[in-house]
């Protein structure tokens, strides 16, 4: 799949998963995807845990609260440090996105679903602090999204989205 088939081809699963296992030289390839992410000043400020224990990803899928994240064959958690890089700025939060993309982007390539779980984790500190104790992750870290992973039960669709027009132009806002 070419790069441009991978970006069209995504899309967020929140389904069930079949119980085939994603080896863990593919659950790698993802997270170096991943690590791969631009970083505000190279800070590099995302770092990844890989699941594929299947307890350890029913636990965490059962806090999330969706039966399907449970069950995935594999899954990826992102953490972040807020830490000043720049002038005082932090940008950890465009580094965690831009390793998210990266990883969405690899598991489409590589023929897996994924969604990117964010708001039930950062909604709720309960929620994420239970993950980063049960995956033993230091105080300076926090717990920012969560990527199931595995192949669909049901094949999923990409969401249908506004016209190139309306939302991108050439030379200036509106300009065609």
């Amino acid at each position: 799949m070419t790069f441009f088939e991978a970006v069209q081809k995504r899309y967020s699963y929140r389904g069930a998963y079949q119980a085939v296992p994603v080896p863990r030289g593919d659950l790698q390839k993802i997270m170096e995807a991943g690590l791969a992410a631009p970083s505000g000043c190279n800070a590099q400020t995302a770092s990844l845990i890989g699941l594929d224990d299947p307890a350890l990803i029913k636990t965490i899928g059962g806090l999330l609260g969706n039966s399907g994240f449970a069950a995935a064959p594999a899954a990826v958690c992102v953490l972040t440090r807020a830490v000043p890089v720049y002038r005082g700025m932090r940008f950890n939060t465009q580094d965690y996105a831009a390793a998210i993309e990266n990883c969405l982007l690899a598991i489409t390539a590589l023929g897996y679903a994924s969604c990117w779980v964010e708001g039930q984790i950062t909604g709720d500190p309960g929620i994420q602090q239970k993950i980063a104790q049960t995956l033993g992750v230091p105080e300076e870290y926090i717990v920012a999204a969560y990527l199931p992973i595995g192949i669909p039960e049901k094949e999923g669709k990409r969401p249908s989205y506004k016209p190139f027009s309306e939302r991108a132009w050439f030379n200036g806002f509106g300009i065609h």
